[in-house]
């Protein structure tokens, strides 16, 4: 029902920024959640943010919290991850999700995925 297509990452020297983009497309997208997730080598995969159907409320990883921004803009079906400051352990392949579930008050997973866009950061 939704596909989610990532865009903006790349390479960074630490303490840069970037902002990663997912379009997405199908029905509904206001009513969904959306987020992000990311995947470092070797490592598990780990929530970063999300933002619920409306805009109206956030919620970051202590890793990323006061550095990352998420955002969304409904009538452009895209949803935005603004990155600052920027850390050499912020480097991960970035998954845009949509329609999140939660272990208790925690986003555990999403129903939809795309593709991954590779972001690496230079010490």
């Amino acid at each position: 029902q939704v596909q989610l297509v990532e865009s903006g990452g790349g390479l960074v020297q630490a303490g840069g920024s970037l902002r990663l983009s997912c379009a997405a497309s199908g029905r509904t997208f206001s009513t969904y959640g959306m987020g992000w997730f990311r995947q470092a080598p070797g490592k598990e995969r780990e929530f970063v943010a999300a933002v619920s159907g409306s805009g109206g409320s956030t919620y970051y990883s202590d890793a990323v919290k006061g550095r990352f921004t998420i955002s969304r803009d409904n009538a452009k079906n895209t949803v935005y991850l603004q990155m600052n400051s920027l850390r050499p352990e912020d480097t991960a392949v970035y998954y845009c999700v949509a329609d999140l579930y939660y272990s208790g008050s925690y986003p555990q997973g999403a129903k939809y995925w795309g593709q991954g866009t590779q972001v690496t950061v230079s010490s």
